[in-house]
């Protein structure tokens, strides 16, 4: 492309990717090999065993340091196992810090994992910068954020984290899953490491189980690729595939789950049913401001609680939805809805929940590419 710097929608498509040179593939073909041969040992085509690399994968990655504007993409097993080879970076002594309001897998691979060889974890409200402060010290070495925050749809000010970290030479990790590179770019914002669970927005279809992370510093990737073939968490060629295949649409599906999301927030908003809505495009948002500045739209997740906060009746709301399917998970193009406390959250303890604003009553909705006006009068007659 020369001198020409290519913008986002043809990242997607492009981004990283080199020709085929076997048979003139246009798209990348699903290396299915575990080994390569060799002319003599160690002497090969740039691949040995497919642990350690695989042309597959290496393409995945090469468009995932391309979309998030990073120079070093790693694809592994699932969103997980990205973060658990984030954490292996530590050792026993080491403090990361951690926003209260997160992925309840994150929070008890934090706890129930890493905490048992000695890595202390402190949770806090990160959009209160100054209590965030006071856990800060010597032995601290990360602070791990996700802006959306999941349930809550909390946003955290990246750039002033970044500031804070860089002062206090701490590595900055943003799982971006929510917001997606196409909405919101940590790297730009001053983050060190951004994390994905590919398995939604980025695959897009509800069927691959994926984890990515992207970097900027190379020695910082090499440690994180060190790991990653040390600890073998990689994710097969055939997932590979199917998540570089979903990021080629990435822009146009985000387009439209954010302009089905804002109909729908603003329907709840004005449902006399419905108590509190939580999307950080609502001007009511406590951190609209912050949202508008570092994302380009506001994302496609919903969370919403009913009137006198009754877990009852969101129950029956979630039992009586058709077109949002009851599951876990997010992101795919269709519609979902999901009862954090007893699924995605039911590892944090209920007074820590609580704590967050995650209550019994709430309910997550993650809006899917579907006509609008046929999800507003499923949850119409849902709520009803």
């Amino acid at each position: 492309m020369g001198k020409h710097k290519i913008k986002f929608n043809t990242k997607t498509i492009h981004g990283g990717q080199i020709p085929e040179k076997g048979y003139g593939a246009v798209m990348t073909p699903i290396y299915q090999t575990s080994t390569y041969s060799q002319s003599s040992p160690g002497v090969h085509e740039g691949f040995e065993y497919s642990r350690t690399s695989n042309p597959t994968r290496k393409a995945l990655e090469n468009s995932l340091a391309s979309i998030e504007n990073g120079k070093h993409g790693l694809a592994f097993g699932s969103g997980l196992a990205a973060i658990d080879a984030v954490l292996k970076l530590f050792k026993t002594g080491d403090e990361v810090i951690s926003t209260n309001n997160l992925y309840g897998g994150s929070y008890r691979l934090f706890t129930k994992v890493f905490e048992n060889f000695g890595i202390k974890f402190h949770f806090t409200e990160m959009t209160d910068l100054a209590s965030l402060k006071k856990l800060i010290n010597s032995k601290t070495k990360m602070i791990w954020v996700e802006t959306p925050t999941n349930p809550m749809m909390n946003i955290i000010d990246i750039k002033a984290l970044s500031k804070i970290a860089k002062d206090n030479k701490l590595l900055l990790a943003v799982d971006n899953t929510f917001a997606t590179p196409f909405l919101q770019q940590p790297l730009d914002l001053g983050a060190d490491i951004v994390m994905h669970s590919a398995t939604k927005y980025l695959a897009g279809h509800s069927d691959v189980v994926l984890g990515a992370l992207v970097v900027k510093d190379s020695q910082l990737a090499e440690k994180l690729h060190f790991i990653q073939n040390a600890s073998g968490a990689i994710c097969g060629p055939m997932d590979s595939f199917l998540t570089l295949r979903g990021i080629k649409t990435l822009h146009v599906r985000m387009k439209r789950h954010c302009e089905n999301a804002k109909k729908i927030a603003i329907f709840l908003t004005n449902h006399s049913k419905i108590d509190k809505v939580f999307w950080p495009g609502l001007k009511t948002h406590p951190n609209h401001q912050i949202a508008k500045n570092q994302m380009s739209d506001f994302g496609a997740m919903i969370s919403f609680t009913t009137n006198g906060n009754s877990y009852k009746k969101a129950i029956k709301i979630i039992e009586n939805l058709n077109l949002f399917t009851l599951a876990e998970s997010l992101g795919g193009v269709e519609s979902l809805s999901c009862h954090p406390a007893s699924m995605t959250h039911a590892s944090i303890p209920k007074k820590e929940r609580e704590l967050s604003g995650l209550v019994d009553s709430l309910i997550r909705l993650s809006v899917g590419i579907e006509d609008v006006e046929d999800l507003i009068s499923d949850l119409n007659q849902a709520i009803r």
